[in-house]
């Protein structure tokens, strides 16, 4: 997953700012010292920020300065050297300004966020951690302010303390009825790679899904959920039925191994859909292995015609067969959009002692109920399954996040 970049709005004070009304009465400046001042403050709005510090150095030399206006020269100077670009004598004048005690405390949080943005920008992500929690501590409301807080700290290394800190913000977004930010949701998911939190990770990437379902997420999710240790490979044709579901079957190989699974398992009718999905595509019957792709096309219609037949002839004898049989054939009858007739054949299945793998045919039963339009009852049989865990059960949360039933 990409780093996300958080946008940092200029923090950096006007120079405006540092000459204006806001001094105390008994505070004045000596006119060997204002008159280089007032020329810096001239050249900073011109931004001319180089000629500036050469004012201010003008100052700095004159002899018995005050308190006062050290404070004045620094603050001439935290803004001088920010737009010069010399982030290090910024973020040292602005320090000096808030340990000054001269500060007006209309003032102080301005300060604090300069200070801040000017480490930040510095590439010194502990400092700017730190400045941005007294800055939220002393009252400060900026939002973008909590932002840098949790790139500074990801960004520094810091990802168990990101991870928290974004953990409150989503919560808190939660607990007011919103939706988490997807800038959020991602930096969340990316603290958790760099601290193994694996587990945390993929309950990220569903959220991630359930909000903002894009074809990246989604083909991390089932790539994950495939080489979990101990993952069925009887389950392979139903990944690549949730991977058409979301979008993200997109090579000729995959449709053509997605159809050769549906033969093997006896769903022709569902090879042939996915053969005359890949050719209307155009990602079958191009280039050398067209005509292969040809022959495939030919032996799915074919067999797809037989075996609805074959259904009807079987379905009596299925239904005094062994449960796996009718669950089986109930299936088949969902791929040929018959889906009263199927939904009973499986129910039957799982009714009936001696079910092989009771959680695949739970997982079919739901994929039965999605594609007969009758979310509740999906909802109600892939939620149970999600409870078991095993492969079954990683799909059947899956599909119920592709299905919008949560």
């Amino acid at each position: 997953m990409k780093r996300i970049q958080i946008a940092c709005a200029s923090l950096f004070l006007s120079a405006a700012l540092f000459l204006s009304g806001s001094a105390r009465a008994e505070d004045t400046l000596r006119p060997e010292i204002g008159k280089p001042m007032l020329a810096a403050q001239e050249l900073v709005k011109a931004q001319k920020y180089k000629e500036a510090m050469a004012k201010i150095r003008e100052a700095e030399v004159i002899p018995g300065r005050t308190a006062y206006e050290n404070y004045i020269i620094e603050r001439m100077r935290a803004t001088a050297a920010a737009g010069a670009g010399d982030t290090e004598t910024a973020a040292k004048s602005f320090e000096s300004i808030i340990s000054s005690g001269k500060l007006p405390a209309a003032d102080q949080l301005k300060v604090i966020e300069a200070l801040a943005g000017t480490y930040y920008r510095a590439k010194d992500y502990a400092q700017a951690s730190i400045w941005v929690q007294k800055y939220i501590k002393s009252g400060g409301s900026n939002p973008q302010m909590r932002q840098l807080l949790l790139q500074s700290m990801y960004l520094g290394g810091d990802y168990v303390s990101a991870s928290k800190e974004v953990a409150a913000s989503i919560a808190e977004t939660e607990k007011s009825g919103g939706v988490a930010p997807e800038n959020m949701l991602q930096l969340q998911a990316n603290c958790q790679l760099k601290i193994k939190d694996y587990s945390g990770y993929v309950i990220t990437l569903e959220r991630l899904i359930k909000h903002y379902p894009k074809t990246e997420y989604w083909a991390d999710i089932l790539s994950r959920v495939q080489s979990k240790p101990g993952f069925p490979d009887r389950l392979l044709l139903d990944v690549y039925r949730l991977r058409h579901s979301v979008g993200i079957l997109a090579e000729s190989n995959a449709y053509v191994e997605y159809a050769q699974l549906a033969l093997q398992e006896g769903f022709p009718s569902e090879a042939r859909k996915i053969v005359s999905k890949g050719f209307e595509k155009k990602l079958l019957g191009n280039g050398s292995d067209a005509s292969r792709h040809g022959r495939l096309r030919d032996m799915a219609n074919r067999l797809a015609s037989e075996d609805r037949n074959a259904l009807d002839k079987k379905g009596k004898v299925s239904e005094r067969g062994d449960a796996s049989l009718l669950v089986n054939d109930g299936y088949a009858y969902i791929t040929h959009g018959e889906f009263d007739k199927g939904i009973s054949l499986i129910e039957k299945g799982i009714s009936k002692d001696g079910l092989k793998r009771p959680e695949d045919a739970a997982l079919h039963l739901g994929l039965a109920y999605i594609q007969a339009g009758n979310k509740p009852k999906a909802g109600q049989v892939l939620k149970a399954l999600s409870r078991n865990g095993g492969g079954a059960g990683d799909l059947a949360r899956l599909w119920m996040l592709q299905a919008h039933l949560e």
